[in-house]
């Protein structure tokens, strides 16, 4: 959908951008069209390539395209001058993969690098100090970043994204050179920063399990275009580009079932009377107790032989492999009632 600029924060209409080449011409970013609005986590995905830190670069002004629009905070980034695209970048925040810390100034130090110059030294200090705080390092104002992890550094970096009290934060693919467990430390802060300074944040990455876990919306990017985009709920639900389907499987167990099935695993052996399902929430209504239900009310025995269930946007999403064993007409009657409540439905084998 095209971006609306009065409304959005970050306001993208038919965004090319090109590189010139020894070959002549390579096209990065083909007819981009995305609307960011105040207070969204948006997540842009792809692979290696696929035009997101072009794109990131292109928000913030420090690459220049050559067709469509770009307008953040209201501002068409393409028309400003030199001393207003440095205004601009003091309202968009930026933190990296590799966290272009100085290793000769202390944490304290590098957050007011920041500064440039234009607060007395005793405010800078001290605002240094208030930013190391919100990010959690309180403790480390005065430790080198050879003295600091690597969530420890990426925090630093953070804090002095923060400086000039941004609107936006642009994250590009800041937790890629992390471990899970640092990640999803790192992604926490952003949560809790976006919901204490009320910012709008971009997440560049090519892990899906990151916009799981922080993303309110999402945009899948391949080959310099955008192949679908939405909220993440709807997406991880009902994924319709084959990229986009790709990344979902990489966040769930539920996919490893047909390898188990092609592998003739006894753990999904199914019996004479039984039958296998692969069930899945398609619904954010889905509260209720529905093994239990089907079990009781339709006389069935529903063995379940593994799940994968997460809460994103305070809905469950995932699903179950159940085998279930009882008269055919009464499992029939339960997928139904299954399908009513919510659930999507996929008979994987059956005697």
């Amino acid at each position: 959908m095209p971006a609306t600029i009065d409304t959005a924060t970050i306001a993208i209409s038919n965004l090319v951008k090109r590189y010139k080449t020894e070959d002549g011409e390579k096209t990065a970013l083909d007819g981009i069209n995305l609307s960011i609005e105040q207070g969204d986590i948006y997540g842009i995905i792809g692979l290696s390539g696929a035009g997101k830190s072009t794109l990131v670069r292109c928000i913030n002004g420090l690459e220049r395209y050559q067709e469509g629009s770009l307008h953040v905070l209201g501002k068409d980034v393409r028309q400003l001058r030199r001393q207003e695209l440095r205004e601009l970048r003091r309202e968009v925040g930026m933190i990296f993969q590799s966290f272009n810390l100085m290793p000769s100034r202390t944490a304290a130090g590098n957050v007011e690098l920041a500064f440039r110059g234009k607060d007395d030294r005793a405010e800078r200090s001290k605002r240094a100090v208030e930013l190391l705080d919100l990010v959690g390092l309180a403790d480390k104002a005065d430790s080198y970043p050879s003295e600091l992890s690597g969530g420890q550094q990426q925090r630093v970096a953070i804090a002095r994204a923060l400086v000039n009290n941004p609107k936006i934060l642009l994250s590009d693919e800041a937790t890629s050179a992390l471990d899970p467990s640092t990640t999803k430390s790192i992604l926490a802060l952003l949560r809790h920063l976006h919901d204490a300074l009320g910012l709008t944040i971009v997440i560049i990455t090519h892990q899906m399990s990151v916009i799981k876990q922080i993303c309110n919306k999402v945009a899948v990017i391949d080959s310099g275009s955008i192949v679908e985009e939405g909220n993440v709920f709807d997406i991880f639900v009902n994924p319709k580009a084959p990229l986009t389907r790709a990344f979902v499987e990489t966040t769930s167990n539920l996919g490893k079932v047909q390898d188990l099935i092609e592998a003739k695993s006894p753990l999904v052996e199914i019996q004479p009377g039984q039958e296998l399902l692969r069930m899945r929430y398609v619904s954010k209504q889905v509260s209720e107790a529905l093994i239990s239900h089907i079990s009781r009310d339709f006389n069935i025995d529903a063995n379940i032989i593994f799940g994968d269930v997460d809460i994103i946007d305070d809905a469950p999403l995932g699903g179950l492999v159940v085998a279930l064993k009882g008269d055919p007409h009464d499992i029939t009657n339960a997928n139904a009632y299954l399908q009513g409540r919510g659930i999507g439905i996929e008979v994987l084998n059956h005697d």
